[in-house]
């Protein structure tokens, strides 16, 4: 009889929630492969309903505590899409500008603390801290500006709540938009180093054929406004999401997956919306893909953290643009009136769009919501994705493949939580 071995971690660090990878394999082959997401469904939809539109934007902002922004203004588009209100130039400008504030201390946070151990050889971010203090230094001084930037239009960095319909429920000052903008011109060159000295460290490749999913806006580079095209031909308004993606429950998995329909997996997150948008990325971020550019001439998942990095001094570029322009101060928007019907609102999350469904009834409450968030619509991707790369890791020792398949779902930097949680790993080999 054949040997039969099992590897086993009890827990997978450096993701958000819990979950489990189970891998059989017989005769050099993978047999098996599931992603198990078995953290118990947290029912978001279920818990709004009956809830005043008002408080929807509060509500949403605490389903993650690292993407709150991406939760309130879908949920805000779709609601003023009901409404039908305008929106004044002043806070569509904010608005990218609190967007670029959620992207700045997301991708870093992956960059640095999630990613880096792995290209490392580390465990852990403290490995990092102890080897290389000034990057970990820079991290921590970038992403407090970011935090900053989410402190000055929400009130708070974390489950923020100065979002409201049709603006900000207190919008910063012209003189404090001008000391962000300083701040942020005197560490654009930390932006940059990081992004260097993650470029320098051993990151593997493995380019695949995948079909990229995001947002596509005439002009600018999209954060929270554009309609929905893929490498595949795909051109939606948000309100068409469904149309094109269904999702499906499977047995091993708590977490939906989601599929263009008749044609299967995709990807949504930094590297879909960077190949599909690079012309649009400001000067310094565009000197930098361009410095990168072989390691984006195919899709390939380990170049997501160099796409972080790309986006990272795009949106320092863009808060700085925005915060040294706005001409004076915005207005306090005034609650319009909300009939019952039907909106939508897709906005590009840190890790991808996040696509929102929103029904409100004459009470000017939810009757019904519906929430595609990004890990979801990778999950099926990096199932994919994990058993194409074991077939060819295979002759590793247990040890080194729970590494690479750790590695492989970290390129995605999940948020499993928002998707439902990972990791446990069992391997079986069998003749």
């Amino acid at each position: 009889m054949g040997e039969r071995r099992t590897v086993a971690v009890g827990a997978l660090a450096r993701v958000e929630g819990e979950g489990a990878l189970h891998l059989r394999i017989e005769g050099g082959r993978v047999a098996e492969l599931r992603l198990e997401i078995f953290e118990p469904p947290r029912f978001f939809e279920a818990f709004l309903r009956g809830r005043s539109v008002w408080e929807l934007p509060d509500l949403v902002a605490r389903i993650c505590g690292i993407c709150p922004v991406a939760y309130q203004m879908s949920a805000v588009h779709a609601l003023e899409s009901i409404a039908g209100v305008g929106i004044h130039p002043g806070v569509r400008a904010l608005r990218r500008l609190y967007y670029a504030g959620e992207w700045i201390e997301s991708h870093l946070l992956h960059m640095v603390f999630l990613a880096a151990p792995d290209y490392l050889g580390l465990d852990d971010a403290f490995e990092v801290a102890r080897i290389h203090r000034r990057e970990v230094e820079r991290c921590l001084a970038l992403r407090a500006l970011g935090n900053r930037i989410l402190e000055l239009l929400g009130g708070r960095s974390v489950n923020p709540v100065g979002v409201c319909v049709g603006g900000f429920t207190r919008p910063p000052s012209v003189e404090a938009l001008r000391e962000l903008a300083a701040s942020l011109r005197a560490r654009m060159g930390d932006a940059e180093s990081l992004l260097e000295w993650i470029a320098s460290l051993p990151v593997p490749a493995c380019p695949q054929e995948v079909e990229l999913v995001s947002l596509r806006h005439p002009e600018e580079y999209p954060m929270n406004e554009g309609r929905v095209v893929s490498s595949g031909g795909l051109d939606l308004a948000p309100a068409e999401f469904t149309s094109a993606v269904e999702e499906s429950q499977v047995p091993h998995s708590t977490a939906l997956h989601c599929r263009i329909r008749g044609r299967g997996s995709y990807l949504v997150g930094p590297l879909a919306r960077l190949l599909q948008n690079r012309d649009r990325l400001h000067p310094r971020a565009r000197a930098a893909f361009d410095a990168l550019a072989d390691r984006f001439r195919r899709p390939d998942p380990y170049a997501s953290v160099f796409a972080r990095g790309i986006e990272v001094i795009y949106a320092m570029e863009e808060a700085i643009r925005v915060a040294e322009s706005l001409p004076g101060p915005v207005p306090v928007p005034e609650r319009p009136e909300l009939p019952a019907g039907v909106g939508h609102g897709a906005t590009e999350a840190p890790r991808g769009i996040l696509y929102i469904r929103v029904e409100t009834d004459a009470r000017q409450c939810v009757r019904e919501i519906r929430i595609v968030p990004p890990t979801a619509q990778n999950q099926a991707r990096i199932e994919e994705d994990l058993r194409a790369q074991a077939e060819v890791l295979l002759h590793l020792p247990d040890e080194g493949l729970r590494r690479r398949m750790e590695t492989a779902i970290r390129n995605y930097d999940p948020c499993i939580s928002c998707a439902t949680h990972f990791l446990d790993l069992r391997v079986e080999r069998r003749p």
